[in-house]
């Protein structure tokens, strides 16, 4: 066994004094530490020495291993990689390109039909105050739509006064930059949100939502349909329509929910078909968003008098949008990464 590993030694040295390349280094690697080498055929032999031998020998043989190893790691180093060495026609490996997420995209696409119309984008906070996520709204905390969204409440260091939540809804960027910047007003401002639903297909407990408004002293409901009706027709179809259905929302008033005409199948058809819109099941309609003018209180909430300025707010769900639009009929798809889904959005 002796003989053999100081030969092993000796030939080591001659044929690492005469390598030149990297491919040579690597040659010596396989001929000296691979499977077939003969230190792996020296380790096979240890199980038939006597036992004092496996202990020497064992880690004699470790030892030559470790210096061989070293030995190549340090040509490699001094070598370097020379130029003619480079094969540049040799193919590339492949990789996984990324591309932003299809939530990403729906959310820049939808600001930027508002931005068009000099909407100003501000984005708020995630964690939010009770003041600003319901009061400043004319939610008050005996109000019963509060039972929905009044959850996900966060223990927060000694020193900060109040109540503490994640935000269920992109409303309260409204109340702070009302109570920032004076009127004239339009903004835009996208964001997740979080609310305690349960998750199934149309719903989810963390979600994302744009809302908008504009304060100015002679804002409309006119104004408001405008904007709403240049959104639909930028980023559906140039031929939708839009119908305002009376609705309730403590924060606006008049309220309204606002639906879309069907861009697949362009309405309800009179003749019998054998399969039905895949988007609007033959309704003819798809509901978008909720609006309204922003309510008297909450401008008096944010110091903005109510009798002199008028303003007009709403709210959609990104990933209701992007459904619609692409007629992703469950909400999980979004959050799985899975990416034969994600890859269809990809640009």
């Amino acid at each position: 066994m002796e003989n053999k590993v100081k030969i092993l030694e000796e030939t080591f040295s001659q044929d690492l004094s005469l390598v030149k390349t990297q491919a040579e280094v690597e040659f010596l690697r396989v001929k000296y530490l691979g499977r077939k080498s003969e230190l792996t055929e020296l380790f096979s032999n240890i199980p038939v020495l006597s036992k004092e031998e496996k202990g020497i020998w064992g880690k004699n043989l470790n030892t030559l291993k470790q210096k061989i190893s070293s030995l190549l790691e340090d040509k490699l180093k001094n070598m370097g990689c020379k130029e003619d060495e480079v094969d540049l026609t040799f193919p590339s490996a492949s990789f996984e390109k990324g591309s932003r997420h299809i939530l990403t995209t729906v959310t820049q696409e939808i600001c930027l039909c508002f931005e068009k119309l000099g909407f100003n984008i501000i984005e708020g906070n995630e964690i939010e105050d009770e003041g600003h996520n319901f009061e400043a709204l004319n939610i008050p905390i005996d109000h019963p739509s509060r039972d929905a969204d009044d959850t996900f409440y966060l223990d927060l260091p000694k020193g900060n006064e109040g109540k503490f939540l994640l935000r269920s809804h992109t409303s309260p960027s409204q109340t702070r930059v009302m109570k920032r910047e004076k009127p004239p007003l339009a903004v835009i401002s996208p964001g997740r949100v979080y609310r305690p639903d349960d998750v199934d297909a149309t719903h989810s407990f963390m979600f994302h939502q744009i809302e908008g408004f504009a304060v100015d002293e002679t804002i409309s409901f006119a104004h408001l349909k405008g904007v709403l009706l240049h959104f639909a027709r930028d980023f559906f179809s140039s031929d939708v329509e839009l119908r305002f259905r009376p609705h309730y929302f403590p924060f606006t008033e008049p309220s309204a929910e606002v639906d879309v005409s069907c861009f697949i199948c362009k309405g309800p058809k009179k003749k019998k078909k054998i399969h039905k819109c895949a988007i609007c099941k033959d309704k003819g309609w798809l509901e978008v968003l909720g609006c309204g003018m922003i309510h008297p209180n909450v401008l008096e909430a944010c110091e903005i008098d109510s009798k002199k300025y008028k303003g007009f707010a709403f709210g959609m769900g990104v990933e209701r949008i992007a459904m619609l639009k692409y007629g992703i009929n469950d909400i999980r798809y979004f959050y799985e990464n899975d990416v034969r889904f994600l890859d269809q959005f990809s640009v």
